[in-house]
């Protein structure tokens, strides 16, 4: 069994607006493995952000984790820490950054644009890895090389709006890495760029990972991106997760209507002259109880049990679960759509 690095249990998460509570997550349960790369994977508004950020005390003052546990496994002394314990910002000093590291969605609003690159880099070695400040300028300079900056002497001095948006990227990159953390959080780390910026950002994540020994929970609403690079995906819907598995579990046998949905609007699936896939409706609203499968009112093979009961995770193989009734042994055959045969057989992915 791989070392565990990450254990949330029944985390429940709950904002107030406006008088009224909303709940943005609601009892998932995950584990992260040592020198993983975890995709999380849903549409905007699903609470992948909101999940993450709970793991370094980030969440907005008007948010609150209501229930669960999130043990942290991976401090240098060995002793867990149960992260919704920890209350005071001095507690957080400790884990965030240094033990947990994140990469935000827009590298421009991350970085100071009145500071140099080499700079901001500077100041997380120097606060994580005490040492001098010639020592951490070398460092610097190291991971500027690490992330692919070619002439990091002379890009050390200048200033982020020199930069393009995939560079400014590889900087952010660099500054997550400089605190020297266990885990990284990559919440789209590639929104914003073109494909193939993106394609050699998600190729530098895999790289660092090995040699940086990471941990990596990839955030993203692409199922397409996450293909290649990641160990293992989950599937968010609702604040909740509704399946999850290995990368070939997810693209080649995904037993969850939602799975399915998000498979079929890969613009890759596309065919010529006909429209693309959208999914219909819209998320639930999260400020009312939501009662049996969330996704059964956009679902058009949803059963009555569907709309009633909300279903456990049942399980397809040891590393694979889905929260659908279709998999109970009393459910009726219910085919997936014809994209999942096209990728099954075609590798489109």
């Amino acid at each position: 069994m791989a070392e565990k690095m990450l254990t949330v249990e029944n985390l429940e998460i709950k904002f107030d607006l406006r008088g009224k509570k909303l709940n943005a997550i609601r009892g998932i349960s995950l584990d992260l493995y040592k020198g993983e790369i975890l995709a999380i994977v849903g549409e905007s508004g699903s609470g992948k952000s909101v999940f993450t950020k709970s793991f370094m005390g980030l969440l907005e003052q008007n948010g609150k984790v209501t229930d669960g546990t999130i043990m942290y496994y991976g401090c240098d002394d060995g002793v867990p820490v149960e992260l919704t314990s920890l209350k005071k910002e001095k507690e957080w000093y400790k884990i965030r950054g240094h033990e947990i590291a994140m990469i935000m969605q827009d590298p421009m609003t991350s970085l100071n644009p009145l500071k140099t690159i080499g700079a901001q880099i500077m100041e997380a070695v120097l606060l994580h890895q005490h040492l001098n400040r010639a020592e951490a300028k070398a460092k610097t300079l190291e991971y500027l090389k690490d992330v692919g900056i070619q002439d990091p002497e002379r890009r050390f001095e200048q200033y982020p709006h020199e930069f393009s948006g995939g560079m400014r990227q590889r900087v952010v990159i660099a500054i997550a890495i400089a605190c020297n953390p266990q885990i990284l959080i990559c919440d789209e780390p590639t929104t914003a760029l073109d494909v193939t910026i993106q394609a050699q950002i998600l190729d530098l994540i895999k790289e660092l990972r090995h040699k940086y020994k990471l941990s990596v929970i990839l955030i993203t609403h692409d199922l397409g991106v996450v293909a290649n690079i990641a160990d293992r995906v989950a599937v968010m819907y609702a604040g909740d997760i509704v399946e999850i598995g290995t990368s070939e579990d997810i693209f080649y046998d995904p037993r969850h209507p939602y799975t399915w949905a998000l498979l079929s609007s890969l613009p890759q699936i596309g065919v010529k002259g006909e429209n693309l896939f959208s999914i219909p409706g819209t998320p639930p609203n999260l400020f009312t109880e939501v009662k049996g499968d969330a996704f059964a009112p956009r679902n058009p093979k949803a059963l009555k049990i569907d709309f009633i009961e909300r279903p456990p995770y049942f399980e397809v193989s040891p590393t694979h679960k889905a929260r659908t009734w279709l998999l109970d042994p009393r459910a009726p055959k219910v085919d997936p759509p014809e994209v999942v045969e096209k990728i099954r057989n075609g590798g489109l992915i």
